[in-house]
């Protein structure tokens, strides 16, 4: 029996009927040239052969009663691999728009408690001998990087097939505890919660106090006091110049400006996808002296941009991103855990050139990963270890239904995730595209998730139903902006990549 974190709970904690807290995976495979090959008996076996290495797969949840503590995970005692992993279909011709429907429908049903966290789809009646295969995890108990290396553990990395070791013990599973069990437990951690988290706090306070020589600190206090209003604002700016001669990097604003797509959402989803080719995302940044993801994020800019000014929506403001970010060390004991934390970016939808988006951008992620790095992130993660769960859950879901009604400090999440530069296979079928599906919540009804494998970058979109009834112009646009943004940086590479 193992204790989830506060911060793997908390995806628990945030869910409501219309938001969820599982993320998603689509993989596309080319058929194998075998007459006799069943994706579904193929998948279901190649799942089956490496469930003594895929740990989150058998594990579900014990909840401890009255909320007095964060739940636990043990291993299934009445685990059916056929309940998880499903088949269905699309219709013929089997468009893409049609398996986005299909995929939009699927991830817009939450996950049964009562079982371990995740279902597995095998989808067929696709176009060009291809069929599908779409992953739902619980964000509780894998993050992004963890969920990148579980889906490289499902697969192999040849067409034979890898050799996969047996285990080394049978698999046993856990009787369900008592509740007396999970009670006595929950009373010891709340008897060790007090002292934990004054060493936390102690440590944090520590590590801030090192850093406060930072100008980005300075930057990010001069914000927030020129945020207030009224006469301690005021007080507060009495005597200062307004006009700084050598002003520091600008920071994201502490609010982002409302959009169409920053509202309550419902629990009805669309889906979107598209791929570019790596190769020409990599030749501009290299024209431009910029990375991989600004790029991606520029080019996002400017589809948002494109996008809002069609329906009349577009904020004078630029909008503000929630990017991911990884703190693993690579020391932890346990990976099948959330260690991710985000920073806020500028993105530059008010600039109407492609090639200045990306400098804005670059620039924005500087200052942005500069604030990140002097705040402990790490440390910052550890203290949702401490409210009750009761609280915590209800603290979690208003934030968000605040947020939706009146401001918050993001527009959407953007993340870009790096993927295998190796192919990959299932039981001989061979993996052309992997398509991130992520999730939305209240007040951030948009989700643009970007992965590359091999030499192509998938974009998968997800957003409200009713807030964004054309996703796909949104997604088209990533891909046409993109293109404006080779040409003007002289890049005669190819951007558009087929399903």
């Amino acid at each position: 029996m193992k204790q989830l974190s506060g911060l793997d709970a908390s995806f628990l904690y945030m869910e409501t009927a219309s938001q969820f807290g599982h993320v998603s995976g689509l993989s596309i495979f080319a058929r194998p040239d075998k007459p006799d090959y069943e994706p579904l008996t193929a998948w279901r076996s190649q799942i089956e052969a490496r469930l003594h290495t895929l740990e989150p797969l058998r594990r579900r949840l014990v909840w401890v009663p009255f909320a007095l503590d964060h739940p636990y995970w043990i291993e299934d005692p009445d685990f059916d691999l056929d309940y998880h992993v499903r088949h269905t279909a699309v219709p013929p011709p089997g468009r893409d728009e049609q398996l986005a429907e299909l995929v939009a429908r699927i991830v817009g049903r939450p996950l049964d408690r009562s079982r371990p966290l995740w279902e597995t789809y095998v989808i067929e009646g696709l176009a060009n001998d291809t069929f599908a295969v779409l992953t739902k995890v619980h964000h509780a108990t894998v993050d992004g990087a963890s969920g990148a290396e579980l889906l490289t553990m499902m697969l192999d990395s040849s067409e034979e097939g890898d050799h996969v070791p047996p285990p080394e013990q049978e698999w046993r599973p856990e009787p369900p505890p008592s509740d007396v069990e999970v009670l006595t437990r929950a009373v010891a951690n709340l008897v060790r919660k007090p002292g934990r988290g004054i060493l936390l706090t102690a440590g944090t306070i520590r590590e801030l106090g090192r850093t406060t020589r930072n100008p980005v600190m300075a930057e990010f206090g001069r914000q927030l006091r020129n945020s207030l209003r009224g006469p301690l604002g005021a007080a507060l700016n009495l005597g200062r110049r307004r006009d700084d001669p050598d002003p520091p990097p600008r920071l994201p604003s502490l609010m982002a400006p409302r959009t169409i797509f920053n509202r309550p959402i419902s629990a009805h989803r669309r889906f979107a996808l598209r791929s570019t080719s790596l190769e020409s995302v990599k030749q501009v940044k290299n024209e431009l002296g910029a990375t991989v993801n600004d790029v991606v994020m520029a080019v996002c800019a400017g589809a948002l941009r494109t996008w809002l000014a069609s329906h009349n929506a577009l904020p004078d403001a630029p909008l503000v991103a929630m990017v991911p970010v990884s703190v693993r060390t690579g020391e932890e004991t346990d990976k099948w855990t959330n260690r991710v934390s985000a920073l806020a970016a500028v993105l530059p939808t008010d600039e109407p050139d492609p090639v200045e988006r990306v400098r804005r951008v670059h620039e924005a992620m500087v200052s942005a990963k500069e604030l990140w790095n002097a705040l402990p992130a790490e440390r910052l993660t550890d203290f949702s270890q401490f409210p009750s769960p009761a609280v915590f859950a209800r603290a979690m879901r208003l934030a968000t239904r605040v947020a939706a009604r009146t401001v918050s400090p993001f527009n959407l999440v953007i993340s870009n995730v790096p993927g295998p530069r190796h192919p990959l296979y299932a039981a001989g079928a061979r993996l052309v595209h992997y398509y991130p599906v992520s999730t939305i919540i209240d007040g951030q009804g948009l989700n643009i998730t970007v992965q590359s494998y091999l030499d192509t970058l998938d974009f998968g979109l997800v957003a409200c139903r009713e807030l964004v009834p054309d996703l796909w112009a949104l997604a088209d646009g990533i891909v046409d902006d993109l293109e404006q943004l080779a040409k003007a940086a002289n890049v005669d590479v190819p951007v558009r990549q087929p399903l």
